[in-house]
């Protein structure tokens, strides 16, 4: 358990392991603990390391009524403070946290020696947009009362009930002071350069080696097929009956395709 300064942010991070950097980046309303499942599959060959992005986990919040800092920029600006910025890590992300490495990844189209999207994508002209409870659960303020953060959102129905111990630690792992205080005054999210919607027209230019993960019950799959239309040579890998928290709900799968695919040819271990 460490922090860093990055901005006016200070961020929590946790790390394990020695070898190539491998960094994970967490999902809207999730945190650093909640890759601990990868961190216990990576962290015999790589040095994993994951962190609480702003108004997550256990890093600051940022200020109530103002925009919240880009997240790729926060990326640029970890990578940096670790020194980490020159030496070609892996980086993973689900969610929020693989668009902010796609984002990253057309500034940055080679500087990554492997890049792991999951549960995200780019959206095709013509699909559908975000369903409408999804976006109430990221969006809609939470009352003073709530104490622990719904999650059912990111996992298929009945998850919780099926799997009450696994859900509840994710419920538990996510329901920060942090977290809390950005769900009862949400801030308004900052993307440029590229924005959400020039991403579509720049992924194409990544030369990073790239795996995207999605659970074939995400409704983001088909955004993640068109991103793996859009980028040449990409890997897809497509889950069966998984949910949007891919990572954590089907973690065995996820970690031996993200597995196989490190250790391919010119792989950074």
């Amino acid at each position: 358990m460490a922090w860093v300064e990055v901005g006016k942010t200070d961020v929590h991070y946790v790390e394990a392991g020695s070898g190539p950097p491998l960094v994970f980046l967490h999902g809207f309303g999730s945190c650093a603990e909640a890759w601990y499942r990868q961190f216990n599959a990576f962290a015999d060959r790589f040095r994993v390391i994951a962190y609480d992005s702003v108004n997550h986990g256990h890093s600051t919040n940022s200020p109530e009524g103002e925009p919240e800092p880009d997240r790729a920029d926060e990326l640029e600006g970890f990578l940096a403070a670790l020194g980490l910025d020159r030496a070609r890590p892996v980086l993973a992300g689900n969610s929020m946290g693989a668009l902010t490495i796609l984002r990253w990844a057309t500034r940055h189209p080679d500087d990554a020696a492997a890049l792991v999207p999951s549960g995200m994508g780019v959206m095709a002209p013509d699909a559908d947009a975000m369903p409408s409870a999804t976006r109430r659960a990221m969006f809609d303020p939470v009352s003073d009362d709530v104490l622990f953060l719904d999650a059912q959102g990111g996992f298929n129905p009945g998850y919780a009930e099926a799997e009450p111990v696994a859900y509840q630690r994710y419920v538990r792992l996510r329901s920060t002071a942090s977290r809390l205080e950005a769900s009862r005054h949400p801030r308004q999210p900052t993307m440029a350069d590229p924005a959400r919607e020039e991403l579509g027209d720049r992924v194409g230019k990544i030369a990073s080696p790239m795996q995207i993960v999605v659970g074939e019950n995400d409704w983001l799959a088909g955004a993640a097929r068109h991103l793996h239309e859009l980028v040449p040579g990409s890997r897809l890998a497509v889950v069966p009956d998984a949910p949007h928290n891919v990572y954590w709900a089907a973690a065995e799968d996820y970690n031996r395709i993200v597995g196989e695919f490190l250790s391919g040819p010119g792989s950074p271990s």
